[in-house]
């Protein structure tokens, strides 16, 4: 999937949560409360974690990770500033 089609699908997904919680709130409803319910599940289970793969998607998680190697770096780092 490209990154475009990735990108409008979340878009449009989370438009879709926000305004159904947004009636679920400003519209007197019998089903207010699912409505605010579905938007909120809506966010949750499929805004999320789409927008977080297409952030993530091409980066190494190991970059991000505290190893061994990263703690010395952020040892020598700090004895560099120190001195």
């Amino acid at each position: 999937m490209s990154n475009i089609a990735l990108k409008l699908i979340t878009f449009i997904l989370l438009i879709l949560s926000l305004g159904s919680i947004l009636a679920g709130y400003l519209l007197d409803l019998d089903y207010s409360e699912k409505l605010i319910g579905f938007g909120v599940v809506g966010l949750f289970i499929f805004v999320f974690p789409l927008f977080s793969y297409y952030r993530w998607k091409d980066r190494n998680v190991k970059d991000y990770m505290i190893t061994k190697e990263s703690l010395e770096k952020m040892r020598d780092y700090k004895e560099s500033k120190d001195t």
